[in-house]
């Protein structure tokens, strides 16, 4: 298939800027086999929940990743955290007007005594050595921003601090949300959790690469970036317990979907193995699920990897019918915007 395959229209104003007042405000448009497109309130989705069903979450905790300040020239940059790599060093994209040079010193605008020094460039981006007096982490928590998507055309707000993170996330590391997750607060987890559907969590980083643009035409030339997963072995246990009395694993976003289907292409002799470490998997239409039988999502960009995810696990026609439908009725788009329900067309 052509990228292009993926493409669709989307008026300006369907992008949401701004989270609904309460996170089980949105809408939700079920995608289901057998059924007509249905639209209801998010809140609705514990009713598309039985008894013995497995509903997983990705647990990753957002970082205030984006830090401003300028190099020591004087040009004002900007740096979006990729991943930490150990204690002092990290992987960044710099947005400036010219890129710094390997050695140059940059100068953070919250801290002016931090040590910030280029030490190497790996494409995109750029290695970063920082010393400072605390851990990286507590660093990012002082002097960063929420590392809004682009398609936000705003700067972050203190609401952002909290809504741009799930009420479940836990394991630092993330540069952007499983924004799937978004939507769930502690009130609607409990009513889940009542009608017998078990919960587990999974781990992924999700990348600053996340955004990034296919660039080739060719589906099949499209090389997907890195990012870090955990599965484990509580995970794998429950999924195999889930399958064998007859219940359904529901994944909570794209990135549970590439999280349990890594562990389960990587797995010998049996359904899912755990995993710890880095996955490339790119999935798209053609793709043999083994794992994920609901997905729970967003609305994702036009021609993204992502789109072709769904379209993989919902079917193409089906899931450009439900994008044409849901621009009709003016749900709202991506981070911020309404939810699908996904039934797996295999």
């Amino acid at each position: 298939m052509n990228v292009s395959d993926f493409s669709y229209d989307l008026p300006e104003r369907l992008i949401a800027q701004f989270p609904t007042d309460q996170r089980v405000d949105s809408r939700l448009l079920k995608v289901m086999r057998d059924r007509a497109l249905e639209e209801s309130r998010f809140a609705s989705i514990v009713n598309e929940f039985r008894e013995g069903d497995l509903l997983v979450l990705n647990n990753t905790k957002v970082i205030p990743a984006r830090v401003f300040g300028k190099k020591d020239t004087g040009g004002k940059l900007e740096i979006l955290l990729e991943r930490v790599l150990d204690e002092t060093t990290v992987l960044a994209q710099i947005r400036c007007s010219k890129a710094p040079k390997i050695g140059q010193n940059l100068v953070i605008d919250e801290d002016l005594d931090a040590k910030v020094v280029v030490t190497a460039r790996e494409g995109q981006f750029f290695e970063l050595s920082i010393t400072q007096g605390k851990s990286l982490f507590d660093w990012f928590e002082r002097v960063g921003h929420m590392p809004l998507p682009p398609y936000i055309e705003r700067s972050d707000n203190s609401d952002d601090g909290q809504r741009y993170q799930t009420v479940f996330a836990k394991q630092q590391g993330a540069v952007a949300a499983p924004t799937a997750g978004l939507h769930y607060d502690d009130a609607l987890l409990e009513k889940i959790r009542s009608k017998g559907v078990h919960i587990e969590t999974v781990t992924l980083h999700v990348g600053a690469g996340t955004y990034q643009p296919v660039r080739v035409d060719n589906v099949d030339e499209h090389e997907m970036h890195s990012e870090y997963i955990e599965v484990s072995q509580q995970v794998c246990d429950a999924v195999r317990d889930t399958k064998a009395n007859g219940g359904r694993v529901i994944a909570v976003g794209t990135t549970v979907v590439r999280s349990l289907e890594t562990a389960a292409k990587e797995s010998k002799g049996d359904i899912i193995q755990p995993f710890n470490g880095d996955t490339k998997i790119f999935i798209y239409p053609g793709f043999e699920f083994k794992v994920v039988d609901l997905l729970q999502t967003n609305f994702h960009l036009s021609e993204s990897t992502l789109l072709m995810l769904v379209s993989a696990f919902a079917g193409y026609e089906r899931i450009m019918s439900a994008y044409r439908y849901a621009i009709e009725n003016e749900f709202r788009f991506f981070s911020y915007g309404d939810a699908m329900l996904l039934e797996r067309d295999q």
